[in-house]
């Protein structure tokens, strides 16, 4: 009986669990970690606003990350194809989100970044959205145009106009969520085979955008504080990332433990911008290596999928989506060693955190859809003929 009833449960796993099992496995990792970590991290605020009732946070993170899973495990048995029409629509919804945000959307340290959805009163970023959005669509508008990325007006002008757009609206409130995900487009550009000098208008065009968004937005004063508190080593170390430094010092090479942290009691958000500190000071270097080896585990299976798709939407997609998750987990762990300026990133996978894991979540799907090695055969009812199969030499990863 034990051998039928292994089998039936390893049928029902791969039924069930399509694509990349080492992401799949990856990923799961990564939520039995953060589960963990935001218990510890959470547990004196816990304490302080839930009357003692610690394991408040700890429901509500791993409800959370349940929720994420299902939305990851919903959007793999997508075909991925079909995410190349919902991009534009969500970019289309993502543009009056944010201008509402900017206007009216909850302030929460002189930024306008959330608004708070009725009923269930959990706020939601639609710059969570908007990214994820313009990645999907500039991977479809890319390649789509595979054959025609010399014809500037025809396009690179749409690309550019996308995201000068939906930067230039997050960096009102959001600076580096917003010239991260420039990064990201740049990278995506580059794998997408755009020439250089189109990349370098495109920059430029960045500059201004960017110039521009923090001049009227309301970020600029808080980023040039924060650039000259990183870039001139006379001024005083910033109250949180001394504690940082703290934390790291005291975790050592094994770490004081599990639920023995001191600076969560004090670091300004120790469950979020701040939870690598806390996870070296517990689980100390060996810790916060096995962490920097996952992320970039991810980044290697991510770029594999982009190697093994069939067609370049796909190898696009994945590509997009893997360097953003992972490129903003290395700048949030470079914030907590002191390698960067301040900023206000989570770190995903493993910071507390609302929807913003359930957009992850959908991220981490989309690839993991990818991976499941769909070919583009043939285009899809409504889709021009230019998305299907490219051969080799002219894919988005020659």
């Amino acid at each position: 009986m034990q051998p039928a009833e292994t089998i039936n449960i390893k049928g029902i796993l791969q039924r069930n669990l399509k694509g990349d099992p080492i992401l799949w496995a990856i990923v799961l990792l990564f939520s039995f970690i953060s589960i963990a970590v935001v218990y510890s991290a959470t547990g004196t605020l816990a304490y302080k606003k839930m009357d003692g009732n610690t394991e408040h946070f700890l429901f509500k993170h791993t409800g959370l990350i349940l929720v994420g899973l299902g939305f990851m495990w919903l959007a793999h048995r997508i075909d991925y194809r079909l995410y190349s029409r919902i991009a534009l629509y969500a970019l289309l919804a993502s543009v009056p989100l944010l201008i509402f945000t900017y206007l009216m959307g909850s302030n929460i340290n002189e930024a306008s970044r959330w608004i708070t959805i009725p009923v269930i009163n959990q706020t939601f970023q639609p710059s969570d959205l908007a990214k994820l959005a313009l990645i999907a669509h500039l991977a479809s508008m890319l390649s789509r145009r595979q054959q025609h990325l010399d014809e500037f007006w025809t396009t690179l002008f749409p690309v550019m106009i996308w995201v000068g757009v939906i930067c230039g609206l997050i960096i009102m409130s959001n600076a580096s969520t917003a010239l991260l995900l420039f990064a990201t487009c740049l990278l995506l550009m580059f794998i997408g085979r755009v020439p250089l000098r189109q990349m370098a208008v495109m920059v430029g065009i960045g500059v201004l955008v960017g110039g521009a968004g923090l001049a009227t937005g309301q970020r600029g004063k808080t980023v040039m504080s924060r650039l000259e508190n990183f870039s001139d080593p006379t001024k005083k170390t910033p109250f949180q990332l001394e504690h940082s430094y703290i934390a790291i010092a005291t975790g050592g090479i094994a770490g004081k433990g599990p639920g023995n942290s001191t600076e969560r009691n004090i670091l300004p958000h120790p469950y979020s911008d701040f939870i690598y500190a806390i996870i070296i000071e517990e689980y100390g270097l060996l810790g916060g290596a096995v962490v920097l080896f996952l992320y970039l585990a991810f980044l290697y299976r991510g770029l594999k999928t982009v190697m093994n798709s069939h067609g370049a939407f796909g190898g696009l997609l994945s590509a997009g989506l893997s360097f953003s998750l992972v490129l903003q987990a290395l700048v949030n762990m470079g914030v907590a060693v002191g390698l960067g300026p301040i900023t206000g990133l989570p770190l995903p996978l493993l910071s507390m955190g609302g929807t913003s894991l359930i957009f992850t979540g959908i991220s981490i799907g989309i690839i993991l859809a990818v991976s499941r090695g769909e070919r583009e055969v043939r285009p899809m009812a409504g889709e021009p003929a230019d998305t299907a199969r490219i051969p080799r030499k002219n894919s988005a990863y020659a």
